[in-house]
């Protein structure tokens, strides 16, 4: 039985008011230090210790108690956010979340974060109750808060983002990218261009290869390895790191910096996505193929539908166009259909655009990757057992067998002739169940292309997803600028990458400070005004002698 002392301080709400705040700080620390859970428990119990022995919330010579509302609940409510999003994605990238605020969230999948954001949005209420009752009973709380809101807000990462870009902006003429944008031009093309199948695998990054963390999860993509030319060395650079962003790196040759205050229209979503820039379907449309966009989910969500039918796509098939072709109409996930489906319609597809005489391209995202856990096929817990529902190493598991079964059923039925297959991740993955593995080391993004006479092996060089779309043209046998197209050069070219001349954390930096490349990006959505005023600003600040306007091409320096 319980001892009647404990039902006394249980009466008393300091004690409810620390233990909210204490589960708070408790679950913030277990979740930015990557710790274990159960350091939860000590953090909780030193919490309430500190408060016994200091009488928060009961102090000796207590003084008036005041209604004043708080300075820190703002602070503590974007840390919180802060901790919502590091907690749902393990690297948190503001540009992602710009991004998809401005583009449009319908249709997402991800119905257990959305539980989530209820779950935090409920706690991050209770503690600002709880510390709100605080600071108004205990006037040391009241004298200490006001300095504790600079120090959270100092503190936040969010805020140190956004402060850092705008000290960049002061200092920098943000056009550093934009001087090393190349426009891409197919200048010459083969007598019998050759098709394309494009495989994104989501989250399925190439760390995953390493045996001794995840065992035979990368299996079927290592054997596809075995005769395809392996890229090593993908890096990914910021405003890369989620799909959107990843298809356009990889199609486009540069970062989808967000259209931020360039939006003419704030509060609507986008009309069109990076308009400005031609992208791997605006060429290949103009080389006269058909061209197809597949995957399960939503077109609606993000963008997707609107960037693949402003750039030159023919056909835009996602979880609406393919539902009707559905044998089993509720064989869905939260985001759409699983890939064993999608695979099976992929093949028909291909099958359908095989006996035109127009050479086609397939670009197919899939979903069995994606965080948290994924969502493998039936076909695949047949194949694998039963799913736990946290295991992602069974999913990336999952997705490489189907990638390899998908490639070699078309390749058994010979449609694959003269047909050039691209593999790759579409970004690094987001927070999983191996998190702690991945992390553990450098990691890697997916990318590898089979068939059309490219001679397999590994190339190992520091790159990024920037550099994908000018292999990809040049894979193809099409003849461009300097082997460059966007930011990229081509990993079949002895010419070195943005990464290998200036590495990956300068370009980060520089990227934060561009303002140039982005409103190339977004052309047409600024608003007449600023660009009227951008037009009566001839001066350019040049930030060293190497970055002159003049400059010789980036491989050249």
């Amino acid at each position: 039985m319980l001892h009647p002392a404990l039902f006394a301080y249980a009466r008393q709400p300091r004690w409810w008011a620390l233990l909210i705040i204490g589960l708070w700080i408790a679950h913030s620390v277990a979740t930015l230090s990557l710790l274990s859970p159960w350091i939860m428990a000590p953090v909780v119990v030193g919490w309430l210790g500190l408060g016994w022995l200091f009488r928060w919330g009961a102090p000796r010579r207590p003084r008036t108690q005041t209604r004043a509302w708080p300075w820190s609940l703002l602070p503590l409510a974007l840390w919180g956010l802060y901790v919502y999003l590091a907690a749902s994605f393990g690297d948190v990238d503001l540009g992602a979340v710009f991004f998809h605020l401005q583009a449009g969230m319908e249709d997402h999948g991800g119905t257990d974060r959305n539980i989530a954001a209820v779950l935090y949005t409920f706690s991050m209420a209770m503690l600002l109750i709880a510390f709100t009752w605080l600071v108004r009973v205990d006037h040391r709380w009241r004298l200490g808060e006001r300095p504790l809101a600079l120090i959270l807000l100092a503190t936040n990462p969010l805020f140190y983002g956004v402060g850092q870009r705008s000290a960049a902006i002061v200092t920098d003429d943000g056009a550093w990218l934009e001087r090393r944008y190349v426009a891409p031009v197919i200048h010459e093309a083969p007598a019998d261009p050759p098709n394309l199948l494009l495989l994104y695998l989501e989250s399925l990054e190439r760390t995953y290869a390493d045996t001794e963390r995840f065992g035979d999860a990368y299996a079927d993509l290592a054997a596809l390895g075995q005769r395809a030319r392996v890229f090593e060395g993908i890096q990914q650079l910021e405003n890369t790191g989620w799909t959107m962003a990843g298809m356009i790196a990889t199609q486009c040759g540069t970062p989808l910096m967000p259209a931020g205050l360039l939006h003419d229209s704030q509060f609507e979503p986008l009309g069109k996505v990076v308009p400005g820039v031609d992208c791997l379907g605006d060429l290949l449309d103009e080389q006269g193929y058909h061209l197809t966009f597949m995957g399960g989910a939503s077109t609606a969500f993000a963008g997707k539908g609107i960037f693949y039918e402003d750039h030159g796509f023919d056909r835009v098939l996602g979880r609406e166009a393919l539902l009707p072709q559905l044998e089993d109409p509720d064989y869905l996930n939260n985001w759409g259909l699983y890939d064993d489906t999608l695979y099976d319609i992929t093949v028909e597809e291909v099958r359908q655009l095989s006996q035109s005489e127009s050479p086609w391209a397939i670009v197919n995202l899939s979903l069995t990757g994606h965080a948290p856990e994924g969502y493998p096929a039936r076909r695949c817990e047949q194949r694998q057992g039963e799913f736990d529902g946290v295991d992602i190493l069974y999913s990336v598991k999952c997705s490489a067998w189907l990638a390899r079964d998908l490639v070699e059923r078309l390749e058994e039925e010979g449609l694959l002739e003269n047909t050039l297959v691209v593999i790759a991740s579409d970004h690094l993955t987001m927070r999983v169940s191996a998190w702690e593995q991945l992390i553990s080391g450098e990691r890697y993004n997916t990318f590898m292309l089979l068939g059309n006479d490219m001679p397999p092996g590994n190339v190992s060089r520091p790159a990024s997803t920037l550099d994908v779309f000018p292999t990809i043209l040049e894979a193809m046998g099409f003849e461009i600028d300097d082997h460059r197209a966007g930011l990229g050069v081509s990993l079949l070219s002895p010419y070195p990458t943005l990464v290998e001349q200036h590495g990956t954390q300068n370009v980060n930096t520089r990227m934060r400070a561009e303002t140039a490349l982005q409103e190339r990006l977004w052309e047409g959505l600024v608003p007449e005004q600023q660009q009227e005023e951008e037009a009566t600003t001839t001066e350019q600040i040049v930030e060293t002698p190497e970055d002159a306007t003049n400059e010789q091409p980036a491989y050249a320096q």
